[in-house]
């Protein structure tokens, strides 16, 4: 029997023809079958190279499910003890991975039973540099599932909670990872964003949370959402653990075709220096866009009076820390969103959940075993696949065929647009500021709540958030406040690569005030 794939039968070329509204004939499709024999061959010789992997370099076992009793807040899908290095900048450091990136030999199933049973045979880039620096990783942490909510409720292994009030929602999608910060269980922890997903949860759960520049993080060996704003950033209980894991992770990557054209040649990857900068000097701008959020029928709640009250307070505090402190009109913000919904859409629906992440014409390292496990998952087990996944499947092929990729094209596009305008007010200022989220953590919902509920809670909260994603600036989540037991953060965005800046404010602010005194 050849190695790799088989020539069709007529009968399912003639099938796949009508898919397309192409009718052929049972002597037409034998012709295109035998025209495919070449093909076929150059398929089967793929089939016979060695296909390149992703380095593991570290000796592991293949540790442990939690239970219940050593995992209250549900953070932690699995466990393990992987020691990296005997020196470097993380020894002595445990840090948690979101269960969104590829650890070898444990299991990962990115919050979605589509990856059950599903065993990565590769370290992404960024666990090869953590474990290069020292680090051990101590588990992988749960996330929503196919890392698609901003709640921390659809976890396919059931809710994460809140680790400061833990009848609320943590924020997601790396809910995991800033739930096990919350708790105590670890210090640092990487998570992902693609529209908010580390800056959300650090905001709800009292964490600091970085969604670095776009491309200064290789995304290797990580599971794909949208191509153009996928990011794997720091989460940690401190501004000084961020730049201390992005000093590690940051840097080029030759197989992660996001950092092409715009990772900068000799970037400093140093960034613990910034922790003593210190405010002084620094112009902020407040976003009036980012404040006063009105509800939308239906849709996301309006922003809540003590949240904006509270972040317009912090972000007063850096006056006296010598700043310069301006409100200034950014109307560019409002439609950034619509420009990230169109995007996001089509884009995630082509890419993730009817490419599994592969895609086509892109030049990298391509996750072949994730990518086949994945779409495997999607043939099997249709009816696992959570309501916020099934919406954003319906809503990007229904535009997809009904507008013939129009508004996917029209909104990346315009999407320079947003982005001149942030560079328009960053020229002058240093550093954007507003609430990282309009609302506080939301109760987490009962076990059948409607669809609507269930949609309404899980993307309530990324109004301000997604914009960055949108842009590619830095944007940070430091935590400015608490009220009933919720704790509020406040966003800091930055000039394209001057992610130093961004921690340099967030050390200051967070050596001026303690916020957990409300």
């Amino acid at each position: 029997m050849p190695s790799g794939p088989e020539l069709p039968s007529i009968s399912t070329l003639i099938g796949i023809a009508s898919e397309y509204g192409i009718e052929l004939t049972h002597e037409q499709a034998d012709a295109y079958r035998t025209a495919m024999v070449p093909s076929i061959m150059s398929y089967r010789r793929v089939e016979e190279m060695t296909e390149p992997k992703l380095p593991v370099r570290h000796k592991r076992d293949s540790g442990w499910r939690p239970t219940e009793t050593d995992n209250p807040l549900n953070a932690w899908y699995w466990r393990c003890e992987i020691e990296g290095a005997s020196s470097g900048p993380l020894k002595g450091e445990r840090i948690a991975i979101k269960d969104a990136i590829c650890v070898a030999g444990l299991p990962m199933m990115n919050g979605t039973r589509l990856l059950e049973g599903y065993i990565p045979d590769v370290d992404a880039t960024v666990v090869t540099r953590l474990l290069d620096a020292g680090a051990t990783i101590s588990g992988k942490t749960n996330t929503e599932d196919h890392s698609f909510s901003g709640s921390g409720h659809l976890c396919s292994h059931g809710p994460v909670r809140n680790p400061r009030k833990p009848t609320h929602n943590p924020g997601a999608s790396s809910c995991g990872s800033a739930a096990a910060i919350g708790a105590g269980d670890v210090e640092l922890a990487l998570g992902g964003d693609q529209g908010g997903s580390i800056r959300i949860p650090a905001s709800w759960s009292g964490v600091y949370g970085l969604k670095p520049s776009y491309g200064l993080v290789p995304y290797t060996g990580c599971a794909m959402i949208e191509h153009t704003m996928d990011h794997i950033g720091p989460m940690a209980s401190t501004s000084e653990g961020i730049a201390r894991l992005l000093s590690v992770i940051a840097g080029a990557d030759p197989l992660d075709p996001r950092q092409r054209g715009v990772f900068p040649p000799n970037q400093s990857i140093d960034y613990l220096p910034a922790l003593k900068r210190g405010a002084r000097g620094m112009r902020i701008a407040v976003i009036k866009e980012g404040f006063g959020l009105p509800g939308v029928e239906g849709g996301p709640p309006p922003s809540e009076p003590v949240v904006d009250e509270r972040v317009r307070a912090a972000i007063e505090r850096f006056r006296k820390m010598g700043a310069e402190v301006e409100e200034v009109s950014l109307p560019a913000h409002l439609d950034g969103m619509h420009v990230y919904v169109a995007i996001m859409m089509e884009g995630a629906t082509e890419f993730m959940l009817k490419a599994g992440g592969g895609g086509t014409n892109w030049s990298g390292w391509h996750n072949t075993q994730l990518v086949e496990a994945y779409l495997k998952g999607m043939r099997a087990r249709p009816h696992d696949i959570p309501p916020t996944v099934i919406s954003v499947l319906l809503t990007g092929e229904y535009m997809r065929r009904a507008y013939f990729g129009r508004y996917y094209c029209r909104g990346q596009n315009i999407r320079p647009q947003i982005v001149a305008a942030y560079e328009a007010v960053l020229k002058d200022f240093h550093l954007l500021a507003m609430p990282t989220t309009p609302i506080r953590a939301t109760p987490i919902p009962d076990r059948d709540a409607s669809i609507t509920d269930n949609l309404r809670t899980a993307f309530s909260m990324l109004r301000n958030t997604c914009v960055a994603n949108v842009t590619s600036h830095p944007s940070i989540s430091v935590p400015c406040g608490i009220e009933d037991g919720l704790p509020i953060g406040m966003m800091l965005t930055g000039r394209h690569f001057d992610d130093a800046t961004v921690i340099a404010a967030s050390a200051a602010f967070e050596a001026d005030y303690d916020w957990t005194r409300g």
